[in-house]
């Protein structure tokens, strides 16, 4: 059942850092003019002359693209501070990046610095970077097993819940003006603060403290407060049996990962979601829904209410996929998410090309928008996340999360350098790109993912190992090794037991 600790947990990592992702995806969005405009200001007091607007061009993509770069860095840390510091200690490590960039980008204004702000971008980025991998790592370890997808997706929940806040915020009424936009960047640091000084009072991941650090004693500790009952020992068994069947192995570095055969699948499987995931067109969609409101004949005024109730959709969907998870199942999720995001992106670019000369197309064009986020929503947001978690072992989790936080920003920072000139190109028919990409993704979650709810995480390895070619003889007295399929041979042994 879910404890009061481990909402509070769940909670509390997911807002000090998840909501700030999302926060700062957005929180440009409404301001541009302004920061552009004191961009061009700055320029002219220091030199004399205007800006020119090539270079105006360049600093405000820029501004945009040092977030992506700056997540792709985070990633890259990943695995070194995890090992080391542990889930929780790198969580409070991170809070430090999230304030610094928080207090430069408060007082860029008043320091007559543009600059400040591209670098802010950066260290936010890098804050992103380690938050988005580091949260579903964090709270995937914590949960039971019946538990796992839906404490899975709250970082999600809260990813969108700060697009949603930032919207809010940004509406000219509020911060999104001359006036208020240094205070609208600014903001980001207060739910970091927040975890700063609340988050040292929870217990760190205790398949960490039992598999990495040994610490049997205070593993048991963490899972009674976190479970709310004395009796753990059955988890605390399963922990030791996945740490038996690591030991010889111990731990893996991105390049191991990379090429150990009994792990191949789980990574294929993990980079071809990510990639899905941001190359399916969620950005575009997002950059094109303005355009797609004017047309229809919403007011230019109006479009950022509009705006702002699509940012409350895609909450409201990842939060239905909180609770739908655990009884729909993982892939049920992954295969609709992608399948309604394949489809709206195919009948989107038939309507943007038909809206010139059939009326009613543009409104088509609306429904289109709402369905894929919707989809991208319940699943092609959420789900690869939960999964990185589910796929690997102790010893190989921080390396894969390393490997899929990496493609997710990677592609990311791709889309937003590459949309305009595909734009630009193609109009309407990018949109037929992003569909090929959902589709390809279906097809390979259809015949390559398994199912893992309410599976330990040794029972997923189990299914994986099949798949691998890699064949496991169980015995349930003692602990056997695994091979490759005679006839091949053995790059390395893993031991596994029965559970």
């Amino acid at each position: 059942k879910m404890t009061l600790p481990l909402a509070l947990v769940a909670l509390l990592s997911a807002f000090g850092s998840s909501f700030q992702y999302g926060y700062n995806v957005s929180v440009i969005n409404s301001p541009a003019p302004y920061m552009q405009d004191f961009y061009n200001r700055t320029y002219f007091n220091r030199n004399g002359v205007p800006m020119d607007s090539g270079f105006q061009t360049l600093l405000w993509s820029l501004t945009v693209s040092m977030y992506p770069l700056g997540g792709l860095f985070g990633s890259l840390m990943v695995w070194p501070l995890v090992n080391s510091c542990g889930r929780k200690g790198t969580l409070l490590i991170n809070n430090l990046f999230s304030v610094a960039a928080a207090i430069l980008m408060g007082t860029s204004e008043l320091a007559k610095t543009f600059e400040v702000i591209i670098l802010s971008r950066v260290i936010i980025g890098i804050y992103a970077g380690l938050a988005s991998n580091v949260v579903p790592m964090f709270l995937g370890e914590m949960s039971p097993k019946n538990l796992r997808g839906a404490i899975g997706v709250v970082p999600q929940l809260f990813i969108t819940l700060g697009i949603l806040v930032a919207q809010i915020l940004g509406l000219n009424s509020i911060l999104g003006n001359a006036k208020g936009w240094p205070v609208l960047l600014g903001l980001t640091g207060i739910p970091s603060l927040i975890q700063l000084l609340v988050l040292p009072f929870f217990p760190e991941s205790p398949r960490y403290l039992l598999i990495q650090k040994g610490n049997e004693e205070q593993a048991r500790q963490a899972l009674r407060k976190l479970r709310g009952w004395d009796d753990v020992d059955d988890e605390i068994e399963e922990m030791r049996q996945e740490d038996q069947s690591e030991k010889e192995e111990g731990h893996f570095s991105v390049l191991s990962l990379c090429t150990f055969r009994g792990l191949r699948w789980q990574l294929i499987s993990i980079v071809v979601m990510m990639m899905g995931q941001q190359l399916s067109g969620v950005n575009a969609v997002f950059y094109y829904a303005d355009r797609i409101f004017q047309s229809a004949g919403v007011d230019s005024n109006n479009v950022q209410y509009v705006t702002v109730s699509i940012g409350a959709i895609n909450v409201v969907m990842t939060l239905i996929a909180v609770f739908i998870v655990e009884s729909l199942g993982r892939r049920i999720l992954l295969l609709a998410g992608f399948g309604l995001c394949c489809v709206s992106c195919a009948v989107l670019t038939l309507a943007l090309n038909l809206q010139t000369t059939v009326s009613w197309m543009s409104y088509l064009s609306i429904v289109c928008v709402i369905v894929y986020i919707i989809g991208h929503a319940i699943g092609a947001s959420p789900i690869p996340f939960v999964m990185i978690t589910e796929m690997f072992l102790q010893s190989s989790r921080p390396a894969a999360f390393m490997v899929g936080g990496s493609v997710h920003w990677l592609c990311n920072f791709t889309v937003g350098l590459v949309f305009l000139y595909m734009e630009a190109g193609l109009g309407p028919y990018s949109f037929l790109i992003f569909c090929a990409i959902c589709l390809a993704t279906i097809v390979y979650i259809f015949f390559i993912v398994p199912e893992t709810k309410n599976k330990t995480f040794m029972e997923i390895n189990r299914i994986m190992a099949k798949r691998n070619k890699v064949e496991i003889q169980e015995d349930k007295e003692e602990l056997k090794d695994f091979h490759i399929v005679p006839g091949r041979q053995a790059e390395k042994k893993i031991s596994s037991s029965k559970l």
